[in-house]
């Protein structure tokens, strides 16, 4: 079996369960945070959205600068509208799946790499950059935004079992 054909069940169903948890965002809380420190709901969600679009990069380049020299950082652009934040979710999600299913084992076997400023920050397999850093990273932060959901009486929706709010998945 190809490691992309392993992978895209458990990409499917991670993302089918974060996207009931954007759908939860009301634009009228994109404003919300928790805490002085802690990100918007609206940039926590837009940051969800936004990341499994990096699978593309990290399938098809050998790195990405998140601040390349002479050139202005990584940014993502913040949605205005539930909307918007569930139409760059689904394409994002489209795309990267397309980008999962046409790797080849070698592919994703050959090493990838984080830069800032020209300069390495980790180094790692293309699969294990999807599994941690878009993956489990995206799966850390659908709990943060779970939290969110529940400190503004928003009924959590069940992810891996039942939540307080739903009985099922």
């Amino acid at each position: 079996m190809r490691i992309s054909d392993a992978l895209l069940p458990e990409f499917d169903q991670e993302s089918a369960k974060t996207r009931k948890v954007l759908e939860r965002c009301p634009e009228n809380k994109f404003g919300w945070q928790p805490h002085k420190k802690s990100w918007t709901m609206g940039a926590l969600a837009t940051h969800i959205a936004s990341m499994p679009g990096w699978v593309v990069d990290t399938v098809k380049k050998d790195s990405l600068d998140m601040a390349p020299p002479g050139a202005p950082p990584y940014k993502e652009e913040p949605v205005t509208s539930q909307r918007d934040l569930l139409a760059r979710f689904d394409a994002n999600i489209a795309a990267a799946r397309a980008a999962i299913a046409s790797a080849g084992d070698d592919q994703l076997m050959k090493p990838w790499a984080l830069l800032a400023g020209g300069n390495p920050i980790f180094t790692l397999p293309r699969i294990a950059v999807l599994r941690t850093m878009i993956m489990n990273h995206g799966i850390h932060h659908r709990a943060q935004l779970g939290v969110y959901l529940r400190l503004n009486d928003i009924p959590v929706p069940a992810i891996y079992g039942p939540s307080a709010d739903e009985s099922g998945m």
